[in-house]
């Protein structure tokens, strides 16, 4: 049950008002709080501590509160009893929302023909939690991987294959769709076509505009163009697939990017002309989206270059468009760099003018840079972005290197859901929107705020329950201090889920499991369970306390996607 709602709907009900719950951060002064005595003083025509000693008495009357007391100004703390909170832990954990929504997430939006890298890491983490909140809380979610497939990289490959083999008929105006061509890629080699293809064409203006002409036959259905993309995105994608199961992130509904919305470019078009939003600019096609109100810079939104070509501003608009027509969000939200803030902003104007989707229902989620020990944006020794798989890689090796160093020996899928474990949870305990700094020897280790340290509390949990049977109707046994303070962290599951969507804050859910683990094993070391002189009725109920704490750690565990094991 969500504990704090009951309790705050129980005490607004007996006031006759809405007031703030607190969750203290030192519950030895109560489980909740509130200042409802000082909101309320000024109306009522009284001292906040005088109307907090008249408020208090009609809290303590209700039949979960074991004490209400005054403190400071006019905060009234509240305790609450045992045996309620006894109770409340043994009905199973399920965080429903009152409202459920169809919502798409926008998040991944890898690119064709590249290697996934560093910058892939939050918005992959991040996303996928979201989406997995979003989903235990009862909404209708739609994960994209809004896919780079359509522009000018696309026609840079393209370029670059061509001027390794010029020979190949997808080149020719006159290619013929369906014929076979002895032609193969390997993954290795189609990593280093973009980057080599990106700065050659700096430095060969001829080649730049190849690229350029390139895209827009590309766009404008060049068949040879087109199967010679058919065949790299399939290795691409296979690529993408690879690395993201590594991070145990759940298949995305839609692998569908730029290419797609692509075809719904006419009907948006159709609209945006229909309203006059399209002007010239310079040989371009924009819509100007800056408002009188604005104090700062607010360039139009491009919905075509001078070329003709489509431009990543007029696709991500038909994509809004295209998830309209097949999903009809309630709300879209996306999930990227903090840095395309003006970008989403541009494109949020752009479907309020042409009505395509609700202004205030689209939301950006913008992250912040992962920085190495320097303090820098994180790179590798050759000063590239690091790649992804090489992160992980990085990780697997640390945990290998540190399980070594204990003495004990592990299997290599137990190192990996360690590894999966520091890498997600490092991520996801940090605010979204701040940097932080990334550093595989630190984020490893099986003590202190990591991921391996809550899998160990996970595993130790599910140790105890193996070598004794527990009663799931074990009765009520006055608590220890321990034992209170882990139910009443078991019972905050609920609101920190809630709060954490609608805060748009996974690390709520991150910082929650740790000190949750932090409870457990606290409440582990000073409550004996299977020990000889432990009585069968303490016993019993310390058992049903491990099994409510196990559930609850195994359900905020998943919620950030990663796997306990067997053993550590």
């Amino acid at each position: 049950m969500n504990l704090y709602k009951y309790v705050s709907d129980a005490i607004n009900e007996t006031l006759g008002t809405t007031v703030n719950l607190e969750v203290p951060r030192n519950r030895d002064f109560g489980d909740f709080s509130t200042n409802a005595a000082m909101v309320m003083a000024k109306s009522a025509g009284k001292n906040p501590r005088e109307l907090a000693a008249e408020i208090a008495p009609k809290l303590a009357e209700l039949d979960f509160v074991a004490d209400a007391s005054i403190a400071g100004p006019g905060f009234i703390n509240i305790k609450l009893k045992d045996d309620f909170i006894w109770q409340c832990a043994t009905k199973p954990q399920s965080p429903r929302t009152d409202t459920p929504q169809t919502i798409d997430l926008d998040y991944g939006a890898y690119n064709v023909a590249k290697s996934l890298h560093i910058g892939h890491l939050r918005t992959s983490i991040v996303g996928d939690t979201f989406n997995r909140i979003a989903r235990l809380l009862g909404h209708k979610t739609y994960s994209w991987n809004h896919i780079g497939d359509w522009g000018k990289p696309m026609a840079l490959v393209i370029a670059w294959i061509e001027r390794l083999h010029p020979e190949l008929p997808y080149f020719s105006d006159n290619f013929t769709p369906g014929i076979p061509v002895d032609f193969d890629i390997e993954p290795s080699e189609l990593n280093k076509y973009y980057p080599l293809a990106s700065s050659f064409a700096k430095e060969n203006p001829e080649f730049q505009a190849h690229a350029q002409d390139i895209k827009a036959k590309f766009q404008n259905g060049h068949a040879g163009y087109f199967a010679l993309y058919e065949k790299f995105l399939a290795i691409s994608m296979k690529m993408m697939q690879e690395t993201v199961s590594r991070l145990n992130i759940l298949p995305f509904d839609y692998d569908l990017g730029e290419r797609n919305a692509a075809q719904y470019l006419d009907d948006v078009e159709k609209i945006l002309r229909a309203k006059d939003l399209i002007v010239e600019s310079d040989g371009a096609q924009v819509i100007i989206v800056k408002r009188d109100t604005d104090n700062k810079p607010m360039p139009p939104y491009m919905w075509a270059d001078s070329r003709g070509a489509d431009t990543y501003d007029s696709t991500d608009l038909a994509a809004v468009y295209c998830r309209k027509k097949i999903d009809n969000p309630n709300k879209i939200i996306y999930f990227t760099d903090l840095r395309q803030g003006l970008h989403f902003e541009q494109l949020f104007r752009a479907c309020e003018l042409s009505e395509i989707f609700d202004y205030n229902n689209l939301e950006h989620i913008g992250y912040g840079t992962i920085n190495g020990r320097d303090g820098k944006p994180f790179k590798t020794r050759d000063g590239n972005a690091a790649g992804l798989d090489d992160i992980i890689d990085a990780v697997n090796v640390a945990v290998r290197e540190r399980v070594s160093e204990s003495g004990k020996t592990l299997d290599e899928e137990t190192i990996r859901a360690i590894a999966l474990a520091a890498v997600k949870f490092n991520d996801l305990m940090h605010d979204v929107r701040s940097d932080y700094i990334f550093d595989p020897a630190s984020v490893t280790s099986f003590e202190g705020r990591t991921g391996p340290y809550i899998l160990y509390t996970a595993v130790r949990l599910n140790s105890v329950l193996k070598r004794a049977t527990f009663d799931e109707n074990a009765s009520y046994m006055p608590l220890t201090p321990d034992e209170r303070n882990l139910l009443i962290g078991v019972l905050d599951f609920e609101r920190t889920v809630q709060s954490a969507f609608d805060n748009r804050a996974t690390d709520m859910i991150a910082n929650y499991t740790y000190d949750l683990a932090q409870d457990i094993n606290t409440f582990y070391h000073n409550c004996p369970i299977l020990r000889d002189d432990v009585a069968p009725d303490v016993r019993a109920g310390r058992l049903h306390i491990v099994n409510v704490a196990r559930d609850t750690l195994a359900m905020a565990i998943d919620l950030m996607g990663l796997k306990i094991p067997n053993e550590m």
